[in-house]
């Protein structure tokens, strides 16, 4: 699946998935699935997780925000490749989960925030990337303004109905954003509800 780079592939290897997870998961997490953490959110197939990670092509200087950090898988892999990353979790039970993984994990450069998913975090910002790794309907464009003026990247998945999701990457320079569509993502995952649209 063209997932060459040795630093990702060194990432995978080197944490143990299973750790972050509960035991009835356990046995499933290195199955090319979807692992469901709750009814609407969890951590998509392994393939899709490198493809994020290799997309947004992360370098050892940047800042970072992931937006959903789950009980903290992702957020490991992706903190042992840049400088600082702040992970955003508004879940209760995951943001608990989340703390004590980080923390196990022996990760110094990685900060979490409980707060509203989709606000961001304007406070650390700008970032080099961020990363939202489930999928949403429609991306606030408050989000698209914490990136850096000079190349930052924000890579999501967009909704596009019950199972299917597109991800993107948005590179923005200055006032200016380009977007490039990644790849398909087949998953009932999202974290915004759509909204209803009026008819008259």
């Amino acid at each position: 699946n063209r997932i060459k780079e040795e630093k990702i592939l060194n990432i995978f290897e080197s944490v143990p998935k299973e750790n972050f997870l509960k035991n009835d998961l356990e046995k499933n997490c290195y199955l090319d699935k979807d692992l469901e953490l709750n009814s609407k959110r969890g951590y998509l197939k392994n393939l899709h997780l490198a493809q994020l990670i290799k997309y947004s092509d992360i370098k050892i200087k940047d800042n970072i925000l992931h937006i959903g950090g789950l009980t903290g898988y992702l957020s490991v892999l992706i903190g042992s490749l840049c400088n600082k990353l702040y992970v955003i979790e508004e879940n209760k039970e995951f943001f608990n989960i989340l703390q004590n993984n980080i923390q196990n994990s022996g990760r110094k450069n990685i900060e979490i925030i409980k707060d509203e998913l989709l606000n961001g975090c304007s406070s650390k910002s700008p970032f080099d990337l961020i990363i939202i790794d489930n999928p949403l309907f429609k991306l606030d464009e408050s989000l698209k303004k914490q990136i850096s003026s000079k190349g930052g990247k924000l890579v999501y998945i967009k909704k596009i109905n019950d199972n299917l999701s597109k991800a993107y990457k948005i590179i923005r320079n200055d006032n200016s954003y380009s977007s490039q569509y990644l790849f398909d993502v087949m998953t009932k995952f999202q974290i915004q509800e759509k909204e209803e649209v009026f008819n008259f």
